[in-house]
């Protein structure tokens, strides 16, 4: 018997279907192993984590482009619980991350519960015996008590829409799909999308390419990167001194918040941090693009905080040298050798690259698979057509035992990712115990409370940058196609942190 599973003997005494699992945690990135670590910690053991991939890291596996790292402090961005005293720089590369990720698997003894090459195409809850039925990619299928979906939001890159894409005879990859066999050295390659993802790609094939043409429809706000090497004798006081580098992360998760949460969140309240923030991104494109023509095309015409800002100290100038062209008129149509603008321009390329995001507030990505709940109701499809809506960003009426980790509808806040996992799990494992305290198999959120936490994250939002600072041309993925910024929740870190923890039971029915 698998070490994970229930006991089958007891399922064949029972008629009533049992489950192979208490919990199937849905997704091996960084949430689907932070909820592994907190199930282990609140002594539930009978769990599987099923990851489509070869590996475990979620992105951090699937993305090896060129220049990737973390573009959070090193410090916030990883679990409060099991900090890295020997981070390589202030912003660490995509590489130790997924170092970081397999140590993490490693310290907590996860292996053991990992499902890999296993994808999810269906689920669907049993009213009768409050169990969810797994369908599995390769026919199988499981049967659980408890769902926690841990998909993230960058976890299905986007292809562009562009008339003779699929003609174009060259190579084409998406930076999350990075090709390490094909050579970019000497080629023209053309860079479709300027995102997070370009900031640290663009610098860093640059040097290397024959010619690199950069494909822009919505210039990203910028900011200076804070990044250096950590030097020996921090690493030491962070090894041996207690304390030393919960300080820096206090530190670091103190500045992302005032940024990233209070000034996007609370712009209404607080304008003069999002106006500051603009400023220093106008300084620094300034101190770093001397022609004044080439800085405008890159000044942004939108308010800082309408789609994800970025930061970094080489992106501009990359746009200095001679073989890097910022190109900023429309793809009218890519032919079988390269891509003609709407000015009738057209320009050979060998290497095309597709960096332009990911699905993210769509059906088929929220949750990435179909969803069944009680009286057949279909959760992606309730969302698409019913506004988002969870309570807490977590839980959903009508879908029972079924937890949202990673990735709900407004439930993106705190210093980094792992804040929202802590948070989330924390909330799941919670309502598990609880039900389990009350010997009852069937816990769900009440319509009343849900609604009344929904009427509150609308009123909420509207203090948001979203709303407050001439975001209509922005291209941003934080808004959903029905002009709700679905993608944020309205309040911070700490307010996210101690609702995890205090939420009321009698928000939940227990059957």
């Amino acid at each position: 018997m698998a070490p994970t599973a229930l006991n089958r003997e007891e399922r064949s005494a029972d008629k009533k279907p049992q489950p192979d699992y208490e919990v199937v945690v849905i997704g091996g990135g960084f949430s689907g192993i932070g909820a592994g670590i907190k199930l282990k910690k609140a002594g539930i053991h009978s769990f599987t984590i099923l990851e489509r991939g070869e590996d475990v890291g979620g992105v951090w596996n699937f993305n090896t482009y060129p220049g990737i790292a973390v573009d959070i402090s090193s410090f916030s961005y990883s679990f409060s619980f099991e900090q890295n005293p020997n981070w390589s720089r202030m912003f660490a590369p995509g590489k130790e991350l997924k170092a970081y990720a397999d140590h993490c698997v490693d310290k907590y003894e996860l292996h053991e519960h990992f499902k890999f090459n296993t994808s999810v195409t269906k689920t669907e809850f049993d009213e009768d015996n409050h169990v969810w039925t797994i369908f599995l990619g390769d026919g199988s299928k499981i049967v659980t008590r408890y769902i926690f979906s841990c998909t993230g939001p960058l976890s299905q890159p986007k292809s562009p829409e562009i008339k003779g894409l699929k003609e174009f005879t060259g190579k084409v990859m998406h930076p999350a799909r990075w090709d390490h066999d094909y050579d970019i050295k000497n080629k023209n390659v053309a860079v479709v999308g300027t995102g997070a993802t370009s900031v640290q790609l663009v610098p860093t094939i640059a040097p290397d390419v024959a010619r690199l043409d950069v494909y822009q429809r919505t210039p990203i706000w910028i900011l200076p990167k804070p990044d250096r090497p950590i030097s020996s004798r921090e690493k030491f006081a962070f090894n041996h001194i207690p304390g030393a580098q919960s300080a820096v992360r206090m530190f670091t998760n103190i500045m992302t918040e005032m940024i990233m949460v209070i000034g996007i969140i609370y712009n209404k309240q607080f304008p003069q941090i999002i106006r500051y923030a603009e400023k220093t991104c106008h300084k620094h494109l300034k101190a770093q693009i001397k022609t004044p023509e080439l800085r405008q095309k890159l000044t942004p015409g939108y308010g800082f905080g309408c789609k994800r800002p970025s930061i970094s100290n080489k992106y501009f100038p990359a746009f200095n040298r001679d073989n890097v062209n910022l190109i900023t008129d429309g793809i009218e149509r890519i032919t079988t050798n390269g891509i003609v603008t709407a000015d009738g321009t057209a320009r050979d390329v060998d290497c095309l690259i597709t960096a332009t995001g990911y699905k993210t507030m769509v059906k088929g990505n929220l949750p990435t698979y179909e969803a069944y709940g009680v009286g057949g109701l279909e959760l992606g499809s309730f969302w698409e057509e019913s506004r988002y809506q969870a309570y807490e960003g977590i839980t959903v009426p009508r879908f029972p035992n079924y937890f949202t980790i990673s990735f709900g509808p407004r439930s993106v806040s705190g210093a980094s990712w792992f804040s929202i996992i802590e948070a989330h799990t924390t909330h799941a494992i919670r309502c598990v115990k609880e039900a389990s305290r009350r010997n009852t198999t069937s816990v769900e959120v009440k319509q009343d409370a849900h609604d009344q936490y929904y009427r509150k994250v609308l009123r909420r939002e509207k203090n948001n940058v979203m709303f407050n600072n001439d975001c209509a041309g922005a291209n941003s993925y934080y808004f959903d196609d029905k002009g709700d910024a679905a993608y944020l929740r309205p309040s911070s870190g700490l307010e996210m942190w101690w609702q995890s923890r205090h939420f009321p039971f009698k928000h939940y029915q227990f059957k």
